[in-house]
């Protein structure tokens, strides 16, 4: 009702000012108040007359459930008003895993029918609240979509209206889930260009020049145990240890090399949102 309006950063583009057009036909001329790529996330502010502006109800993403119905609003291929259904197929779903390494963010996936045009558009609950915002698809599949959690997303839009730059903490690696058995198919085969132990942990599968990794230490074919004493076991929780530190803090591992295991200290930096 106060005509702040959630998106996508990547509808907006680094626009300043943006055309919203509502369903009863009506156009605003809306003001960028802030976006963030890392997140995907963006608020415009349209200027109307109070209670003029339908107002959609926000659910609590941390309720939503594997099985539940999910219903995406959007205007795919620039077909307005479309409405697909589908269910929540899986929650925290990082974006490292999905193939968005640029991103940090756990989806909500859907196989509710999700196309360009869907962006920045609502994931609704069978009541109609919004638990997500319709952010990315997997081009190489159907009937798999991501959204972002409303939970997230109200967090970031606060902050977003005060004004405040979204930090972000990063280590500087691309990562993969490690299992005994993936280090074993991996080792089978002839043509694999590295030998893997055969743990559970995350596999670094490179480590970006000049960033806090490379400064640690950290080496391709390391693979991570523990980050400050407790075990990870996936791409997707180190994403999260990472995310949900503090830029500059210093952060324990517990990586093997080969057959020896060795501790390292990497601090985290903040990740330039800009790019």
């Amino acid at each position: 009702s106060e005509g702040d309006i959630l998106t996508n950063s990547h509808v907006v583009n680094g626009a300043d000012q943006v055309t919203v057009t509502l369903k009863d036909g009506r156009s605003f001329e809306g003001v960028v108040e802030g976006e963030d790529s890392v997140t995907d996330l963006a608020v415009v502010k349209i200027e109307a007359d109070t209670g003029e502006l339908p107002v959609a109800p926000l659910g609590d993403s941390n309720q939503v459930q594997v099985g539940d119905w999910a219903i995406a609003v959007g205007n795919p291929l620039g077909l307005d008003n479309t409405v697909t259904l589908g269910i929540v197929s899986t929650l925290k779903r990082s974006s490292a895993s999905v193939g968005i390494p640029e991103k940090r963010l756990d989806f909500i996936q859907t196989d509710a029918a999700i196309n360009p045009g869907n962006s920045g558009g609502p994931l609704l609950n069978q009541s109609g609240e919004v638990i997500g915002i319709n952010t990315a698809i997997r081009a190489d599949a159907m009937g798999i979509g991501f959204a972002i959690p409303i939970n997230k997303a109200k967090e970031i839009k606060d902050q977003l209206v005060r004004g405040e730059a979204i930090a972000h903490p990063y280590l500087g690696v691309q990562i993969a889930t490690l299992t005994a058995e993936i280090a074993r198919r991996n080792n089978e085969d002839p043509n694999a260009g590295i030998m893997l132990p055969e743990v559970e942990g995350v596999l670094v599968v490179r480590v970006v020049p000049e960033t806090p990794a490379a400064q640690s230490g950290l080496r391709r074919g390391d693979i991570i145990l523990e980050v400050d004493g407790q075990s990870v076991v996936s791409a997707d929780m180190l994403q999260s240890k990472v995310e949900n530190s503090q830029v500059g803090q210093i952060l324990q591992l517990k990586i093997q090399r080969g057959n020896n295991t060795e501790q390292l200290q990497v601090t985290t930096a903040e990740l330039d949102s800009s790019t």
